[in-house]
């Protein structure tokens, strides 16, 4: 079923939109889109560009042949990817409908991300000249999309061990960490899952800390860390909490806890012991190597 018009970002309708290209990491992505569309009632959308990059050479003209065969091989995407979605998700599958375009995947994406509620990508896709260019994608989206991007790696946490661990956030005091830590919370309340709320509060290792005053920095990081959960722990009293409180780098420090978790979940930017949350180092560094899905948060 092929749609032109998405709902507006205010109507709780408003669908999990997936970006598949053929390419594994597509596909898991579609599958942990249709568990999370499932699981808040949401219609799942995928879409699927046949655009073909050119960069800045010439543009590539086609005949009404190779026009041909491209729709024929999106729609053979879009079909895989459906069939995927459902198999995710039995029993409880999402309203699934599904776009083929011949816009650009990128620009298509952040436009319409303001007219979904997550928009979910793979980590990477299938390569410069094969349409999808996910690892652009991923990239292009955490920094520009105007809703939540959910990056799924190689692990699409969807299995019953995984769907048992519990929900990772980062949290740096501030008011840009607020949202994450929200978003976190009903995720791990829907999965009927702990949250790990962690703190890093220095931009050095903690090898390299200094050990006077150490004492008093945790201590002042760890009323931080409680007074930013307070309000959340109240509203979610189903959710069981564990908190972190590190002195390291914050990038390294949710890279190693996600290890324990089936999702981490971090705001688009940070200040002061997260300034890395600044789609910089640290989220950078959660991008291209952790193995869990990411959400990257983004007030919009």
């Amino acid at each position: 079923m092929d749609i032109e018009n998405l709902p507006h970002a205010t109507d709780l309708d408003s669908p999990m939109l997936a970006a598949v290209d053929g390419s594994a990491s597509s596909y898991q992505a579609v599958a942990w889109a249709a568990v999370e569309a499932a699981l808040h009632g949401r219609a799942l959308h995928i879409l699927t560009s046949m655009a073909i990059p050119t960069g800045s050479g010439p543009e590539i003209s086609l005949g009404e042949a190779d026009l041909e065969w491209l729709r024929g091989d999106g729609e053979r995407i879009l079909a895989e990817a459906t069939r995927v979605a459902r198999t995710a998700a039995p029993g409880a599958e999402p309203a699934i409908t599904t776009e083929l375009t011949f816009e650009l995947i990128i620009p298509t994406l952040i436009e319409r991300s303001s007219r979904a509620r997550m928009l979910v990508v793979g980590s990477r896709g299938l390569g410069a000249f094969q349409r999808g260019l996910l690892g652009s994608v991923s990239t292009a989206t955490t920094h520009h999309a105007r809703c939540p991007v959910a990056v799924i790696h190689g692990i699409s946490a969807i299995d019953a061990v995984s769907a048992q661990l519990p929900v990772l956030v980062g949290v740096d005091g501030t008011d840009n960490s607020t949202a994450a830590i929200e978003l976190a919370f009903d995720e791990a309340s829907r999965r009927k899952v702990d949250v790990i709320a962690l703190h890093a509060w220095s931009d050095t290792s903690g090898l390299d800390a200094p050990v006077r005053g150490w004492d008093t920095a945790r201590e002042s990081a760890e009323a931080v860390l409680a007074e930013s959960l307070a309000g959340w722990v109240d509203r979610y009293p189903d959710v069981a909490v564990r908190r972190v409180v590190t002195a390291d780098r914050p990038g390294r420090s949710l890279l190693d806890e996600s290890s324990n978790a089936q999702l981490v979940v971090v705001g688009s930017h940070g200040r002061g012991g997260f300034t890395s949350m600044l789609l910089g180092s640290t989220s950078n560094t959660l991008l291209h190597s952790v193995d869990v899905p990411l959400i990257v948060v983004r007030v919009r």
